[in-house]
């Protein structure tokens, strides 16, 4: 059985990316076997407890930097062994919305945390288990800040921690994805999205179908 095949998708806040991940599955669906849509954090039992903890508990606020990276990548950890990883030794495409780069983003510039120390804890949490591409969306600040606003007041969203964070701190998450695509160009496909929906998901296919059908051909995947 070929190896399967592993999507990430990534972006600061709103970028888009749950609406782009929904239509791309729409696509794949019926012709390409197994979909699996996981995220991050959450995507098991314990991940969604984490995720919990991270974002919506109420008793987050005093939270550190520190405890913020080591929940993640506990979240990360269970994920990769009891979701990612039999999905793809099953020969599935799983679909991650966020994976390691966000941590690199979020965590290594956002909160500016020392990037060996970073990337040591998510070399332990995942090991060889990293996309065979990743889809990073990107929006000015502006933008995100807009759409940010407009689904606050649109509807009654549960308070998100990392979502009333200042701007200068996504003005660093902004820098450290360019970082991110600039130290992986042959996985990490950057995509503007602030065109139609329409045109952005046919930005993201432009970018995935070569790829899917080189897999396709050589039978081999992510480990």
């Amino acid at each position: 059985m070929k190896r399967g095949w592993f999507i990430s998708f990534e972006g600061t806040e709103a970028s888009g990316k749950s609406t782009q991940i929904k239509l791309l599955i729409d696509r794949l669906r019926g012709s390409h076997g197994t979909i699996r849509m996981v995220r991050e954090p959450g995507g098991t039992a314990i991940g969604e407890e984490i995720r919990h903890i991270l974002q919506h508990s109420a008793n987050n606020a005093s939270m550190t930097a520190e405890a913020e990276l080591l929940l993640l990548n506990a979240s990360r950890a269970q994920l990769v062994r009891e979701i990612i990883r039999p999905a793809l030794a099953a020969g599935e495409i799983v679909i991650c919305d966020r994976f390691y780069h966000s941590t690199i983003a979020y965590q290594g510039y956002g909160r500016q945390l020392d990037l060996a120390l970073v990337n040591g804890v998510i070399d332990f949490a995942i090991g060889n288990t990293r996309p065979d591409a990743t889809i990073l969306l990107s929006v000015p600040i502006e933008t995100s800040e807009s759409r940010r606003y407009s689904r606050k007041t649109a509807s009654a969203t549960p308070r998100d921690r990392m979502e009333q964070l200042d701007r200068e701190f996504f003005l660093r998450v902004e820098e450290g994805y360019k970082a991110v695509a600039a130290a992986e160009p042959e996985r990490v496909h950057v995509i503007d999205a602030t065109p139609t929906i329409e045109r952005v998901s046919e930005l993201v296919w432009e970018r995935i179908d070569p790829l899917l059908r080189h897999w396709n051909k050589t039978g081999g995947g992510a480990g």
